[in-house]
């Protein structure tokens, strides 16, 4: 664990347990938010086929992100999880979101 918080620049352990509880809360709540959000959009496994499981996990990928940087908020580590919102962007080649 402390490679893990030199690595993310966290001091403390409960700051690492705040994170790893956001990171929890976020994915599941992205996944359920998925359900609905299709139904509003008119994605339906009926229409879709096969092909309903990876659309769906396109539509998760950008709650997700929204999630994180809300969530983060609301414990107090929206410092952190901009900056990890940002790298990661930035490695998916989306960095020209950002500007610097």
């Amino acid at each position: 664990m402390n490679k893990l918080k030199q690595r993310w620049g966290i001091d403390t352990n409960f700051q690492l347990t705040i994170i790893f509880i956001v990171f929890a809360i976020t994915g599941s709540a992205s996944a359920w938010l998925s359900k609905p959000f299709c139904l509003w959009l008119g994605i339906t496994k009926s229409d879709l086929g096969y092909w309903f499981t990876p659309v769906r996990l396109l539509l998760i990928f950008p709650i997700y992100q929204v999630l994180l940087v809300l969530i983060g908020f609301l414990f107090g580590q929206f410092k952190f999880f901009w900056a990890f919102e940002k790298k990661m962007l930035k490695r998916m080649a989306l960095g020209f979101l950002f500007k610097e």
